[in-house]
């Protein structure tokens, strides 16, 4: 792929910070107060990227409402991001774990320590989402601090062979990345404190605008009611209380009537429509599945549902 072989000095997140060039000369607090400063510029950097970031969650809503699926496909520090956002989806909002899927560059063992030159594979982006079965009705975030990662790209031109759905996220204005996806997501968060070290300024904007992606379609998607994780998996102690608490707030009856019929229904949403609109489990379960899970849409349906 001879375009993405830029000369990397002249990339924003490989630029060298005039502000910081004598960072080793600051003291303890001159040094965290410049991190600081740096870091309030990522703010605005995403903020100026809001209307497109707006444009990708209406995509994947879209998708994920027919029956598609979100992946995250990045290397390094960005892999890790994706990663960490799908992995948060599960036990906050009780989606499948196929639904929001994290892949990095040179497997899970990267998590933990780099792989090395595994971002420079093109082919393998596109032969990871293969083997997880991506197909054209899924929706592709391609993460890439720099725009020109390889093994982003390759993952980029296969999806977009298929008819899937591309947003590319780089902190790179005019890259690779943002040229060949659907809808690009590009703030510029200028150079890093440290030079190159995009798990820093770029890190955090990635970070800022996974949360962006992830939750706002899935309140879209019904798995938030008012701001209450109404999906939330009871699995724990701490899970359990939330859960109980949650149909407290949207009941009005006392904790331990809460408790009681949390597990009599076995999720929040369904406690709630049944205990909101006197229905049984079967009943409460019907009608929220009618409503394809939205609870605000199940309580105000009119009639019954078979």
């Amino acid at each position: 792929m001879p375009d993405t072989e830029l000369q990397l000095d002249q990339l924003l997140t490989e630029s060298r910070n005039p502000a910081t060039a004598n960072l080793d000369q600051l003291s303890t607090l001159e040094l965290i107060q410049t991190m600081h400063g740096a870091d309030r510029e990522v703010l605005d950097a995403v903020g100026r990227e809001l209307p497109n970031i707006a444009r990708a969650v209406d995509a994947i809503v879209a998708r994920i409402d027919e029956g598609g699926r979100l992946f995250y496909l990045g290397a390094g520090t960005s892999g890790r991001l994706g990663v960490l956002d799908a992995s948060e989806c599960p036990p906050t909002y009780n989606t499948s774990p196929e639904l929001v899927q994290g892949i990095i560059a040179g497997g899970d063992v990267a998590l933990r320590r780099s792989v090395e030159r595994a971002e420079d594979d093109s082919e393998q982006g596109a032969k990871d989402l293969a083997q997880r079965g991506f197909c054209a009705n899924d929706v592709l975030v391609g993460i890439a601090a720099s725009g020109r990662t390889p093994y982003v790209l390759g993952g980029v031109e296969h999806a977009r062979k298929l008819g899937a759905a591309t947003i590319g996220l780089s902190c790179a204005p005019g890259s690779q990345l943002q040229k060949r996806v659907d809808i690009a997501i590009t703030p510029a968060v200028g150079p890093e404190v440290v030079t190159g070290s995009t798990r820093m300024k770029a890190g955090t904007a990635t970070k800022l605008v996974l949360n962006m992606l992830s939750t706002a379609s899935l309140v879209r998607l019904g798995y938030v009611y008012g701001n209450l994780m109404v999906n939330v998996q009871p699995t724990n102690v701490k899970l359990t209380d939330r859960a109980t608490r949650i149909i407290v707030l949207l009941t009005g009856i006392s904790y331990e009537e809460a408790a009681v019929l949390l597990r009599e229904a076995g999720a929040v949403k369904t406690a709630v429509v049944m205990q909101k609109l006197g229905l049984s489990r079967q009943e409460a379960e019907a009608r929220l599945k009618a409503a394809r899970g939205r609870l605000r849409v199940a309580l105000e349906q009119k009639g019954s549902v078979s």
